[in-house]
């Protein structure tokens, strides 16, 4: 396959799974309560999916359904699985948006989910985000096998909160307040639980779902681990680099808030070089993987985290 072909290939299957999440996450965010629940109140269902629908580059889906697809598998519990990945990933940036934390109020190029409701029903749309996540993938409509829904959750939890990405959320907020200088090593460790454990995760579900064997996993594993670290570096230049109507979002605010980015750290040439130095690790992680020349689309993932505008 050649270069051209891979990133055609890419840009349609991000677009097929961006599609695809979008409808799971409309059919999941319906009015119909589930078995167990008693109602689900209209005003606040209706502020989730706000938070959820319309826009979103899906990559952490896209990683999951692209990632399981290498070993066949593929349908509706592997979607379900990607939208409740995509739901941690909504209810962060709701909670991020926040006063209290980044206080922002666009969010994809509209108001944020606090200023178009509320402040309380963006915290309870988090919450109920985060909560409903579990509920998703822990059904056995995303997977029949206990064994592989309990993998799941596990490695969700784990991504998702204290060591993961609540626990690097923690550590921006602290790191603000700070009057000593960001060192990269600190950076590094912050920027690897808040994004990059999420996206890790992303490609681990895939791997679960697909039942992969150990080295499949490892170097999956690898992967996973230098594109979330990629990402996150590529969106710290982004905020110092792109305009903010292509951004969808306040530019140049890290600086404003003393946030520890690699920009920060290390400067801005020194931030490009890492950004695709790991870009590189990436796609390199993939060359050691057992399906070979099948995970084109994987590698054409790490070069978009990189290169995108937003």
């Amino acid at each position: 396959m050649t270069a051209a072909i891979a990133a055609e290939e890419f840009q349609e299957r991000l677009a097929v799974v961006a599609d695809a999440t979008e409808a799971m996450l409309d059919k999941l965010l319906s009015q119909a309560p589930l078995p167990g629940e008693t109602r689900r109140p209209p005003r606040f269902l209706e502020a989730m999916r706000y938070a959820c629908l319309g826009g979103g580059k899906r990559l952490r889906p896209f990683l999951m359904v692209e990632t399981a697809r290498l070993f066949g598998v593929e349908g509706d519990g592997v979607l379900r699985a990607a939208a409740a990945a995509e739901m941690i990933h909504c209810y962060s940036l709701v909670h991020d948006d926040l006063p209290a934390l980044d206080n922002d109020d666009l969010r994809r190029g509209r108001p944020s989910t606090h200023k178009a409701y509320d402040e309380a029903t963006a915290i309870l749309v988090g919450d109920g985000l985060l909560t409903y996540a579990f509920d998703v993938t822990a059904d056995p409509a995303t997977a029949a096998d206990p064994a592989i829904r309990a993998a799941l959750v596990l490695a969700l939890a784990r991504g998702a909160g204290l060591g993961g990405m609540v626990g690097g959320q923690v550590l921006d907020i602290e790191a603000e307040s700070s009057d000593k200088p960001h060192t990269a090593e600190a950076v590094i460790e912050l920027q690897s639980m808040k994004t990059g454990a999420l996206l890790h995760y992303a490609v681990m579900a895939g791997a679960i779902l697909g039942k992969a064997d150990a080295a499949a996993m490892a170097a999956l594993s690898r992967y996973g681990q230098a594109l979330g670290a990629a990402f996150q570096v590529a969106d710290d230049i982004l905020d110092v680099e792109a305009d903010e109507v292509a951004l969808g979002k306040r530019a140049g605010k890290d600086a404003e808030r003393n946030k520890a980015t690699l920009v920060a750290a290390l400067g801005l040439t020194a931030a490009r070089e890492r950004r695709d130095r790991l870009a590189a690790e990436a796609i390199a992680a993939l060359d050691q993987f057992p399906q070979g020349r099948k995970a084109a689309i994987l590698k054409e993932a790490a070069r978009f985290a990189v290169a995108r505008k937003s």
